[in-house]
């Protein structure tokens, strides 16, 4: 996980967007016949001397008021996956573990979740009460009780739980996105500021 974090920094550094800007200008370069045979050497060149040359980006060891929400909201999330832990049917847990999963990815970006209270109202919302609540509610059944299929109701109780599963799921995938669609723009906006400091490029999306 740390590792797959540094990467994730780095790709997003201004290192790597530097030295990724000069390799594309390398390449274009080959396209236009100014390359020559050892273009490979030339983009791979470019991108050392941008990645070595760009700024390093700055420390920060302040604590954002995001950061603290959504670090207090991930750890009421572990000690909740702890409790229920063998607790629950396989495809409970299964269900579970894919929100959970879903949950971490939006947590991940705290200063873009915190700017949206909506959206942390309901993730903050299903960690702390949607979502333990459905859980509890379950677990105090008989797990017969709980499996049988009624006369009056369509649904059994876990059958009942699967389906509150999903549509937390499913509106946090909907937070998920929103999170997603701005990064999309703010990509776009490097990207045109990139082609407005560049020149034209191939870098429209």
């Amino acid at each position: 996980m740390a590792t797959s974090d540094r990467v994730l920094r780095y790709l997003g550094s201004t290192k790597n967007i530097v030295g990724s800007v000069l390799a594309l200008l390398g390449l274009l370069a080959h396209f236009a016949g100014l390359a020559g045979a050892y273009w490979p050497v030339v983009v791979v060149a470019l991108y050392g001397a941008g990645a070595l040359l760009a700024p390093a980006e700055r420390v920060r060891l302040t604590i954002t008021h995001a950061e603290v929400e959504t670090r207090a909201l991930r750890a009421d999330l572990e000690t909740l996956l702890r409790r229920i832990e063998r607790r629950f049917p396989a495809d409970v847990h299964t269900s579970v573990d894919a929100l959970a999963e879903v949950i971490r990815g939006v947590l991940g970006r705290a200063e873009q979740l915190a700017a949206s209270p909506d959206q942390l109202h309901v993730v903050s919302q299903t960690i702390r009460s949607y979502l333990p609540a459905s859980l509890e509610a379950y677990a105090n059944l008989p797990r017969g009780y709980a499996l049988a299929r009624r006369a009056d109701r369509e649904r059994s109780a876990h059958e009942e739980l699967l389906a509150q599963l999903g549509l937390l799921d499913g509106e946090l995938r909907k937070v998920a996105e929103a999170i997603h669609r701005g990064d999309e723009q703010a990509l776009r906006d490097q990207g045109r500021f990139l082609r407005d400091r560049f020149g034209g490029s191939e870098l429209d999306l």
